[in-house]
């Protein structure tokens, strides 16, 4: 392989066998899919789109990109790829810290799993040899526990350990991957199917020094490096110290999102709380901040760790993230901070998806409200959510029917309404009739509803890189697009979503082509993301997702008028969906063989190329 920044070396895994192989990249895939998310995505496909998530066929893709350890600014990125047990689609799911760059310095790209233990085991990597030991005496234990036990047995200094926690090994269809800065890979239930290989942790011994990838045209690209750093350093919400993300994390969007009338509460029936401000960015930076991490070379720093000093909710955890806050908040019609931070170190220590959990909450709590069902819990009630947390990451009891997710549980109860679902993953914590083409971007997700395919948000409430009306349904499907084509670049060059705030296209072109020594435009940048957009939905296509009705969002969005600051506003999906297909190319959601063949993603006999 001649590309600058990969190591060439992909760690291959079969968990039945019990046995560790190894293989170069091959170079063309990389150069066409780039790496992380897009080259994830292309080896669950060879893998085949028809296998059952939770089983021994499914393969688990441990990602890093062309970038990830190096100096680039955000590249401390690393990409988990499967076909999720949440959503029966093609999944990725992203994680923070320092794993990924220790998983590069140790001389290792990616490591795909394949098979099912008969016992629990964890990967230890170490100079580029990976080992599989038996995990036996640590299956059971919660993620810090598990932390714990291995910086006592490998020492402190340059170790990352990414576990799953209880909910993972009792396959909780939302359970999450954590590492030992408290980041989580949090959507798609990729601990789940973690869990049901026996998969306990990876566990990686790597320092920086000398082992940081090297660039294919090093005088460019500390160039390159150099104006994307002055990009973030410059940026209004980028800026250390000085921006909203540095000064707030991401819970500055709290009182933002609820003041126009977009944050979904008490299960979306409202989008607008009053209360919503005791758990906002600023309250916590008031009343609970106690530090601000960051991850591999990150000047902002949007990891905001906060302590409750005492009383039953005491805990010290890194942190109230935006869409946590919302999702076990006003979602819930919770408005004590310190509460919500006690739920988050729970999700932590059984490694359970936070937003997911809300939803779990507030599906429940409506339902109890309707009469729907019997089982208890009222809006705001902290200290049976906080046991309900526990009954889900050990499926215990009712906690055990929420475990599979709440569109599964409401489908159950004979109330689907009731779930605020795309593809069966529920939205995050911006309510798509108070901003209409985040609306289309949940729809339209390959990977269920999600904010983080493509930001509209930036655009549309903060005006990046151009403000359009956030209630004004025509033109989304191409401002969707844009956001979609190049957060696909960035999730497999593996660099921080947050850099969009600050660069363009052009950056990534210059750092990537730098890097790896393939000259990239900012055109060229696009049409890579383009492809990789339409891979995921080819393999979603090929799953059995091919009607328009999989492309839509709840009723309640699209018929019960919003409130607040945007009262009246329903979800302009009819509009909207129409543009998107036409500009995309697709026939009612289809990728049709044409544009697969005009993205190079299948030959003339339509045969993956």
């Amino acid at each position: 392989m001649n590309l600058g920044g990969f190591k060439n070396k992909e760690v291959l895994v079969d968990l039945t066998e019990g046995t560790v192989g190894y293989r170069s990249i091959n170079e063309e895939d990389a150069k066409k899919y780039i790496g992380g998310r897009g080259l994830g995505v292309k080896y669950v496909l060879d893998n085949g789109p028809e296998v059952e998530p939770l089983s021994a066929e499914n393969a688990l893709c441990i990602m890093t990109g062309p970038v990830t350890g190096s100096r680039s600014s955000m590249s401390g990125r690393l990409c988990v790829v499967t076909k999720s047990p949440l959503t029966g689609t093609v999944t990725d799911s992203h994680i923070g810290g320092w794993t990924a760059a220790r998983l590069k310095w140790a001389g290792v790209d990616n490591i795909i799993f394949t098979g099912k233990s008969d016992k629990p085991v964890y990967l230890y990597i170490e100079d580029g040899k990976a080992e599989i030991r038996d995990a036996s005496d640590y299956w059971g234990t919660s993620t810090r526990t598990f932390i714990k036990a291995m910086k006592d047995q490998y020492g402190e200094s340059d170790l990352s350990v990414m576990t799953i926690g209880q909910a993972g090994e009792n396959t909780v269809r939302f359970a999450s991957f954590i590492n030992e800065h408290d980041r989580a890979a949090g959507r798609g239930g990729t601990a789940a199917v973690a869990g049901y290989k026996k998969l306990k942790a990876i566990v990686i011994k790597a320092a920086q020094k000398g082992n940081m990838p090297v660039p294919k045209l090093d005088g460019d690209y500390k160039e390159a490096n150099k104006k994307a750093v002055k990009a973030i350093l410059d940026g209004g919400l980028t800026a250390p110290n000085k921006g909203g993300l540095s000064v707030y994390g991401t819970n500055v969007l709290t009182n933002l999102i609820n003041e126009v009338g977009a944050l979904p509460t008490k299960n979306s029936q409202l989008t607008h709380w009053d209360e919503a401000e005791k758990h906002s960015g600023e309250y916590v930076n008031t009343h609970l901040r106690v530090a601000n991490n960051t991850c591999h070379a990150c000047p902002v720093g949007c990891k905001i760790e906060v302590e409750v000093k005492d009383g039953k909710y005491k805990t010290r955890v890194e942190s109230i993230e935006f869409e946590s806050a919302w999702s076990l908040g006003s979602n819930c019609l919770l408005s004590d901070a310190e509460a919500i931070s006690y739920m988050i170190d729970r999700c932590n220590e059984y490694g359970l998806d936070t937003i997911e959990l809300g939803h779990a909450f507030s599906v429940t709590m409506e339902a109890y409200e309707k009469g729907i069902i019997s089982e208890e819990l009222v809006w705001g009630d902290a200290d049976s959510m906080i046991e309900l947390t526990r009954k889900i990451a050990y499926r215990e009891g009712f906690g055990g029917v929420l475990a599979e997710g709440p569109a599964r549980a409401t489908a159950l109860w004979g109330a689907p309404e009731l779930s605020m679902s795309v593809k069966g993953q529920s939205i995050p914590a911006y309510d798509p009739r108070g901003i209409q083409g985040i609306g289309l971007g949940y729809a339209t997700s390959n990977r269920g509803a999600c904010h983080l395919r493509g930001y509209t948000v930036a655009s549309e409430i903060a005006g990046i890189p151009e403000p359009t009306d956030r209630l004004q349904p025509e033109g989304k499907g191409e401002l969707l697009k844009v956001f979609q084509d190049m957060l696909a670049f960035s999730d497999s060059m593996n660099i921080c979503k947050f850099s969009s705030f600050s660069e363009n296209a052009e950056h990534y072109a210059e750092q990537y082509s730098a890097m790896t020594g393939v000259q990239l435009t900012a055109d060229d940048v696009m049409k890579a993301g383009e492809r990789i957009y339409n891979l995921e939905r080819y393999y979603n296509n090929l799953a059995g997702f091919n009607q328009r009705d999989d492309d839509f969002l709840p009723k309640r969005f699209t018929e019960e008028p919003a409130s607040g600051n945007s009262a009246g506003a329903v979800s302009r999906m009819d509009i909207m969906l129409e543009e998107y297909y036409q500009v995309r190319g697709w026939k009612d959601g289809l990728v049709p063989e044409e544009k697969l063949r005009e993205l190079g993603i299948i030959d003339p006999e339509n045969q993956l190329a």
